[in-house]
């Protein structure tokens, strides 16, 4: 079965999130660890997270989660300041996950202004071998990036180097978003068995733990990361459903990034399962 969400606003807690997603017809969602710009963040309720967990079943909730890092979190900034800013933030949001544990944290690998992809990637991994414990239960995601930029991340190979050069690998998996990995310049349009299987010779299946399930405003290859709803946009509503009914791809939890309010999320969350094969 499809196992398909939106983003969800965190700012009401656990117990909200999953009666919203409940209304959109989701099986899981994604939210931001803290507001998407940066920032502190509250402790999580242990009365909240119980009732959440309690209420899984009846709102249709399987999981996992992918929570999201915020957007400022920059690992390999020129900044040494940012970069301490970063591993805390992943340090604490990793602590903080720990209240309901098994899940995803996503996070983009950061850009290198001007450094170069070999310092930056660098920087990366010494920030998740500082942050990464083998005792958490969180797996965390590298996002595959449409190269917008200075941007970490834009090729298999790039986030291959980060895997290698990280201590404690079983940590670690891949969220392969749509629109990135198409304005980056891989065609998932024509030929997606030929994209997941240079994935898997690069990465490995086994790494690929999510997907963000988005259209493009853009061409293939544009570089610009312009997320588009489902159908609208250059890669396609055709092109999308092979996606979610990929042998590889089909038991993954997919999370809709599309420019959309509540209703269209419902709405292309009611479409993705009527496509998809039981």
């Amino acid at each position: 079965m499809l196992t398909i969400g939106s983003h969800i606003s965190a700012s009401s807690g656990y117990t909200a999130m999953g009666r919203q997603a409940r209304k959109l017809g989701a099986s899981t969602f994604a939210y931001f660890t803290r507001n998407p710009r940066g920032g502190s963040a509250k402790a999580p309720s242990e009365k909240d997270i119980a009732t959440f967990l309690a209420e899984m079943p009846e709102n249709g909730v399987t999981g996992p989660l992918v929570a999201h890092a915020p957007y400022t979190m920059n690992a390999c900034s020129k900044d040494a300041h940012l970069r301490e800013f970063a591993r805390d933030m992943m340090r604490d949001d990793l602590a903080r996950m720990e209240a309901v544990p098994g899940n995803y944290y996503n996070f983009h690998p950061g850009s290198h202004v001007g450094q170069g992809v070999d310092a930056g990637i660098a920087f990366i991994t010494a920030q998740l071998n500082d942050v990464l414990t083998p005792e958490q239960h969180t797996i965390v995601l590298l996002e595959t990036m449409a190269g917008k930029g200075s941007e970490v991340g834009a090729t298999f190979e790039e986030l291959r180097r980060i895997l290698d050069g990280v201590t404690l690998s079983d940590k670690m998996g891949v969220c392969f978003d749509t629109c990135h990995v198409w304005d980056g310049g891989y065609d998932i349009v024509n030929d997606l068995d030929g994209v997941l299987t240079q994935f898997d010779n690069i990465i490995g299946l086994d790494k690929l733990r999510a997907v963000h399930l988005n259209d493009s405003k853009n061409p293939l290859g544009a570089r610009k990361d312009r997320h588009e709803k489902i159908g609208e946009g250059h890669i396609g509503l055709e092109a999308l459903v092979r996606v979610i009914n990929h042998p590889a791809l089909r038991n993954l939890p997919f999370i809709l990034e599309t420019p959309n309010d509540d209703e269209g999320w419902a709405r292309e969350i009611a479409l993705l399962r009527e496509k998809s094969e039981a």
